[in-house]
């Protein structure tokens, strides 16, 4: 029976997409079965591994309005292991439909029962809010990665994101944990690096990654040629880095 692990965080451009594309990838590429699910309407998770958005017929928004079942909708990409439900613009409207459905903040969940024993891991790219799509998320998540950029903004929106679990954790999920806290764009030259760190570690003491993502040019470009960092150059730091997470990570799942 596969773990769903929700990847949020409020604040955009934390490394969210870049850590779900990268994580599955060498999860894959270890013989693991992962699926990702790109809940946001940039679709970043969906070019990240170089889906064509244009020539796909069913979507994340097709999931959550009952268009398709799960199975429909899920693409196999082009790298060992790893499927995902692709996302395009159309899911910024699923906010809107959703509020007029019944049982709204579960329609995730209830589509990923039907595929979770075909999996070892499934990742939920969470949009940057904490909206009804990323409550989907939380609600249909067994734990959460909250990747983290280190400066004073994202200590705050680390205790909204925090109280917004709790809630989830309360109403709808009691089962709900954070799996870890990632620092991406890392650089342990600057002092605010090293306070907001020290920080975090002192509230969060056993969630925190040993594994920090640093600022690397080349997981930059991997994008934009569709494949993840490990596909497009194996020997750069952000791809060692990124193989250090993903075993730190199968390490705390024994």
């Amino acid at each position: 029976m596969g773990k769903i692990i929700a990847v949020a965080n409020q604040k955009g451009g934390v490394g969210k997409s870049t850590s779900v594309v990268n994580l599955a990838a060498y999860l894959g590429s270890v013989g693991k079965k992962v699926l990702c699910i790109d809940m946001d309407a940039q679709g970043n998770t969906t070019s990240g591994f170089g889906i064509k958005k244009k020539t796909v017929s069913y979507t994340t928004y097709d999931i959550l309005i009952g268009n398709c079942r799960m199975n429909e909708a899920i693409i196999k990409t082009a790298f060992e292991g790893v499927d995902i439900t692709a996302a395009t613009a159309d899911l910024a409207g699923a906010i809107i439909r959703l509020v007029e459905m019944d049982n709204r903040m579960n329609r995730l969940k209830m589509q990923l029962l039907t595929v979770k024993q075909d999996y070892d891991f499934i990742f939920i790219d969470c949009p940057p809010e904490l909206g009804m799509l990323t409550l989907n998320g939380l609600c249909a998540a067994d734990t959460v990665i909250i990747p983290l950029q280190c400066e004073f903004y994202s200590l705050e929106g680390l205790s909204q994101l925090i109280e917004t679990i709790r809630l989830v954790k309360q109403g709808y999920n009691p089962t709900i944990d954070i799996e870890g806290i990632l620092f991406t764009m890392f650089d342990g030259r600057l002092n605010l690096t090293n306070q907001v760190v020290g920080e975090v570690k002192k509230h969060f003491p056993k969630k925190v990654y040993k594994t920090a993502i640093p600022r690397n040019v080349r997981l930059s470009e991997a994008p934009s040629f569709g494949k993840p960092v490990m596909y497009y150059d194996k020997s750069s730091r952000g791809a060692q880095s990124y193989e250090e997470l993903a075993k730190e990570f199968l390490s705390r799942q024994q």
